[in-house]
Parts: structure tokens; sequence; C-alpha cells
């Protein structure tokens, strides 16, 4: 019956608010935007009601993460390389950024993941370019690109992944806003 219809807004509601708690997974340098791909095609399966959700909501939505991982590399080489960084320099600081996440994750609500992602990929890159032999000063000023790339790279993953979000919020709300009985006045435009 009817009691069903306010079940479905509360459903929907729950598995936004859980793939925004995925896109924090960015942070860990974990692919966030994928899992939260998984999820939803898992909620195409599970509602029946899901025909918002159209060849062209998937086109759009891999296509958003393809452009995430496109950027976050992106960014994370031409800054590196930008800042002197060698190749190894720069995979030292992704792991040092992943390392430093989890270390840091509990500290401020969740919030310190970021600042050890940030001070891992400062490590890492700056530990690996001084044991390669390089001066101090070289060693820091490729740090610094390690870091910066990382964070630029992380802010272009959570942005294509909240815009993966907002996607299918847009398209599931609909679904139980179509589902509500129609005595609900419409709210003027």
């Amino acid at each position: 019956g009817m009691d069903f219809f306010p079940f479905a807004s509360l459903l929907a509601g729950a598995f936004i608010t859980l793939l925004c708690f995925v896109l924090f997974l960015n942070i860990f340098g974990l692919p966030a935007n994928w899992i939260i791909l998984g999820l939803v095609a898992l909620w195409k399966l599970a509602a029946p009601a899901s025909d918002s959700l159209d060849v062209w909501f998937w086109v759009v939505m891999v296509g958003f993460g393809l452009l995430g991982e496109a950027l976050e590399l992106g960014v994370q080489v031409v800054k590196a390389r930008h800042y002197g960084s060698s190749s190894s320099g720069t995979f030292a600081g992704m792991v040092g950024a992943f390392v430093g996440a989890i270390l840091l994750a509990p500290l401020f609500w969740g919030l310190g993941a970021l600042l050890g992602a940030l001070v891992g990929a400062w490590l890492g890159c700056y530990a690996m370019e001084l044991y390669k032999g390089r001066p101090a000063g070289e060693a820091m000023n490729a740090a610094m690109g390690a870091m910066m790339g990382r964070f630029l790279g992380t802010v272009c993953k959570c942005g294509t992944g909240a815009a993966m979000i907002a996607l299918t919020a847009h398209r599931i709300w609909p679904d139980a806003a179509a589902a509500l009985p129609a005595a609900v006045p419409e709210a003027p435009a």
C-alpha cells in the first residue's frame, strides 16, 4: 500500500548518504568513485523503479569516473614533474599519502586523513629523493610538488565523485517522488 512510499524516500536518502561517506575514501587514495559506481549499479538491480538510470546515465557516470582518474594522475604527475620529482619520488609520494591517510584518519573526526595524505605525500617523496642522493633543497622542492599534486588530485577526484553522486541523487529521487500520493501540492516554481 501507500505506506511503502515514505520508505522509498528514506531509502534513497540513506543511499545518497552512504555514497557521500564512500566519496570520503578518495582521501585514502582508494577507488571511491568506482565503489560509488558499483553501489549505484547494485541500486539499479535492487530498485525496480530505477528506469531513470538509463544508458546515458551510465555513460556519463563512467565518463566522470574516468575523468576523475585522468585528472588525479595528470595533476600529480604534472605537479611532481614541475617541481622536479623523479618518477620513483612521485610513486613514493603516492605510497606515503596512502600510509599517512590511514595513520592520521582517527584524528579530527576523520579529517586527519587528508592531513595524513598530504604529509605522507611530502615525506614519501622527500625520503625517496634523498635516498637517491639528491640535495636536500631539490628533494624539498620535489616533495612540495608531490604534496600539492596529491591535494589537487584528491580535490579533482572528490569533485568528479560528487558530480556522480549529484547525478545519481537527481535520478533516484524522482522515483521516490513519483511514487508519492498526488495530494501533495506542487511548490510554485
